[in-house]
C-alpha cells in the first residue's frame, strides 16, 4: 500500500500503474474505484487519502471515481490519459513504455533564444500533434529555438483555445494523447527546437471541471472562474497536485520548460508562496536531468519580482511576457488608442519599453484609474527575462473578429515592428504565421458539448464586444466550426510576393540577431532607443548598431551620432550620406556605425 502520511503522495504513485489506486477526497464518506467495469471499496488513509489495490489492473485500463451514494463516475483529478474525453473514464498511463530517441539532448537554455507561440488546433487542417511534426523543419529554418504550445490539457468538446482546460496533466486527445505529444517532442529535439508548453493551473474551465467535487481545489473566483486554493485548510494538498502536474509534464513528455498562465490570478498569502517552491522544484529537475528547465510567466501586476531569483527575493520565474511592448509597439504601428491602448499613445512609450520594459512602473494607468507596477533595475535585470512580440494569441484573439495586424498594416510597417521586437534586448517571440504576415484570424472559438453552456458563451461574446464598441455581427459565433477553420494557417499565402518578402526578412532579421552579438545583448544598461518629435522616426541603440525605423509614409533623414560604415539589413534603399541614413517610408535599416 502506497504510504500518504506525508502532505501529498509522490506523483507516479496511485494511478494504476501496479493496480494501486489512490485519490484525495478528504469529505467523503465513502469512495470506490471502478476499474475494468468492476467497483471496488477504497480504504480511507491519512490527510484524506483514500487506496485500493485491485489485481489484473493495470496499464489500459480505464478507471474512474464514486463518491459517496452519488452514482455518477468521475474521472480522477490526477489522469494523465482521458480517451473519451474530460467526462469519461481515465485510463492508466505508463511513460515509461514510451521509446525516446531523443537520449543526446542535452536542452537549450532560454537566453539567446527565439521563442514561436503555436497552437496544435489550427497550425495545421488535421489539427494535431502528428501533423504538425511535418513542420518543425521550417521552424528550425526559421531560426526559432523555442516552440511554445498553447494548452493541451484535456478540455471539453474537440476545439477551442485550450484554456478552458478542466484535467491538468492529460492531453487532449482529439490532438493526438499523451504518447503524440511525446512524438512531437521527440521530433522537434531532433531538430533541435526546445519545447515550451502553456499549463493553465490558476483556474478550471466550466464543463468537465470535477476536481472541486472531490476536495477544496478551489476557494474565491477570478475573471475565469473558481480560484485555485493556495492558502486555505487543504492548500498542502493542492499545491502538490500543481507540483506534480508540472514536473509530470517536464519529467515524462521532456519538456524544456512551461509558460505559467496569468500567475497574478493566484491568490496566495503563505510565508514561501506556489511560484518559489515551483522554481525550485523545477530548479532541482533540471539539475538532476542535466538540461536547462525554464518557467515563463504571464502576469499583469509589471512586477520585476517575478522575474528575480529566488535568492533576491524574487518568485524565480526564468521570464515573463511583456504587454507593455506590445502596446507600444501596437499603437506606434496601427495608430489605435481606444481601451488599454490608450494608456500607450504617449511617444515616449516605444523608447522606453524598448528599453526599460515597461511603461506603467509605479506610474497612473488611465486604463486601471490607478498607478501601477514597479521598474526594472535595468543595471542588474538581463533583458532576455522578458518576452517582446508584435503579436499574440491574447492580442489578436482579444479583438471582436481575432483579425491580426496583417489585415490593417503594409508589410513595410510590419517589418518596422518586427526588426524593433527581434533586434531589441529581450527575448524574441513570434505567434504562428506572423512570419510570413499571415491574414487568417484568430477569433475565440470553442466547442462545449452543453447546449445551454455553448449559448451562454454566445451572449457572453457579444455583451462584451458590445461593451468595447463592437457590433454583435462583427462578433464570430465562437461555436460554430467554421470559426475555428477560418483560424487554420493558410501556408499558400508564403507564395504570394508580400508574404515571401515578409518571410524572407524574418529570417534575415533572425540571422542577424544570431550572427550580431549586440544584437542578442541583454544588458538593458547599454540599450537605448530615441524618436522623432513627431514619433515616426524609432532609432534603437545597440552597441555599435543602429536600428532605424521610419513608421511615416515619406522619406526620412535620420541623423546619427557617428557615420555608419555599412547597411547589414533593410526593408526599403536606405542610403548613407555622412551621419545621415535616409530611410523610405515604412521601411526600417540596420547599420553600423
Amino acid at each position: 500500500m502506497t504510504d500518504h502520511t506525508a502532505p501529498y503522495g509522490p506523483r507516479s504513485s496511485g494511478l494504476g500503474l501496479h493496480g494501486d489506486f489512490s485519490v484525495w477526497a478528504p469529505d467523503a464518506h465513502s469512495v470506490h474505484v471502478r476499474a475494468d467495469g468492476r467497483d471496488h471499496t477504497m480504504a480511507p488513509g491519512p490527510h484524506g487519502w483514500w487506496h485500493a489495490r485491485v489485481p489484473g489492473a493495470g496499464p489500459g485500463s480505464d478507471y474512474a471515481y464514486l463518491l459517496d451514494d452519488d452514482p455518477v463516475p468521475l474521472p480522477d483529478p490526477r489522469s494523465r490519459h482521458q480517451p473519451r474525453g474530460v467526462h469519461g473514464p481515465s485510463r492508466v498511463h505508463d511513460h515509461g513504455r514510451y521509446e525516446w530517441t531523443d537520449r543526446t539532448w542535452t536542452g537549450r537554455p532560454l537566453p539567446g533564444g527565439i521563442v514561436y507561440e503555436l497552437h496544435v488546433g489550427t497550425f495545421t487542417a488535421e489539427g494535431t500533434l502528428t501533423a504538425a511534426i511535418e513542420h518543425l523543419p521550417d521552424l528550425a529554418d526559421l531560426g526559432i529555438t523555442h516552440i511554445q504550445l498553447m494548452p493541451l490539457n484535456a478540455f471539453d468538446g474537440t476545439h477551442g483555445w485550450g484554456y478552458d482546460g478542466v484535467l491538468w496533466s492529460a492531453v487532449h486527445q482529439p490532438y493526438g494523447g499523451p504518447d503524440a505529444l511525446k512524438a512531437f517532442v521527440d521530433a522537434a529535439h531532433a531538430q533541435e527546437l526546445a519545447v515550451l508548453l502553456d499549463v493553465v493551473l490558476n483556474h478550471l474551465g466550466p464543463s468537465g471541471a470535477y476536481m472541486p467535487r472531490f476536495g477544496p481545489y478551489f476557494r474565491g473566483e477570478t475573471d475565469w472562474g473558481p480560484s485555485l486554493n493556495l492558502d486555505g485548510p487543504g492548500s498542502d494538498h493542492v499545491r502538490g497536485h500543481v507540483l506534480d502536474c508540472a514536473l509530470d509534464w517536464l519529467e515524462h513528455h521532456h519538456l524544456d520548460g512551461l509558460r505559467l498562465d496569468a500567475v497574478h490570478a493566484l491568490s496566495d498569502t503563505r510565508a514561501v508562496p506556489l511560484l518559489p517552491r515551483l522554481s525550485a522544484e523545477v530548479e532541482a529537475l533540471a539539475t538532476h536531468l542535466g538540461r536547462p528547465l525554464s518557467l515563463i510567466a504571464e502576469s499583469d501586476r509589471n512586477d520585476p519580482a517575478t522575474v528575480l531569483p529566488r535568492e533576491a527575493g524574487g518568485l524565480g520565474m526564468n521570464a515573463q511576457w511583456s504587454d507593455d511592448l506590445h502596446h507600444a509597439l501596437h499603437v506606434a504601428l496601427s495608430g489605435e488608442k481606444h481601451g488599454y491602448y490608450a494608456d500607450f499613445a504617449d511617444p515616449e512609450a516605444l523608447p522606453t519599453t524598448l528599453t526599460r520594459v515597461f511603461w506603467h512602473a509605479g506610474t497612473h494607468s488611465s486604463f486601471r484609474g490607478r498607478t501601477h507596477g514597479a521598474p526594472v533595475d535595468t543595471t542588474c535585470t538581463p533583458g532576455h527575462r522578458f518576452l517582446a512580440y508584435l503579436s499574440s494569441h491574447d492580442q489578436i484573439g482579444n479583438r471582436a473578429r481575432g483579425d491580426r495586424m496583417a489585415r490593417h498594416l503594409p508589410p513595410g510597417l510590419l517589418l518596422c515592428g518586427a526588426a524593433l521586437v527581434l533586434c531589441s534586448p529581450y527575448t524574441p517571440m513570434i505567434f504562428m504565421g506572423e512570419e510570413w504576415a499571415a491574414r487568417t484570424p484568430w477569433p475565440f472559438f470553442a466547442s462545449f458539448t452543453d447546449p445551454d453552456l455553448a449559448e451562454g458563451v454566445r451572449r457572453g461574446r457579444r455583451h462584451e464586444f458590445a461593451a468595447l464598441g463592437w457590433r454583435a455581427e462583427d462578433v464570430p459565433d465562437p461555436m460554430d466550426p467554421a470559426t475555428r477553420d477560418s483560424a487554420i494557417l493558410d501556408r499558400g499565402e508564403r507564395d504570394n510576393e508580400d508574404h515571401a518578402l515578409v518571410l524572407r526578412t524574418y529570417r534575415s532579421l533572425i540571422a542577424l540577431r544570431r550572427r550580431e552579438p549586440e544584437l542578442s545583448d541583454p544588458r538593458l544598461d547599454r540599450c537605448g532607443a530615441l524618436t522623432g518629435d513627431d514619433g515616426r522616426t524609432v532609432v534603437l541603440l545597440r552597441g555599435r548598431l543602429r536600428v532605424l525605423c521610419n513608421l511615416g509614409t515619406e522619406n526620412a533623414g535620420i541623423e546619427l551620432d557617428a557615420a555608419p560604415t555599412e547597411i547589414l539589413a533593410s526593408h526599403g534603399r536606405a542610403g548613407i550620406s555622412g551621419n545621415t541614413v535616409r530611410v523610405p517610408g515604412q521601411s526600417f535599416a540596420v547599420v553600423r556605425l
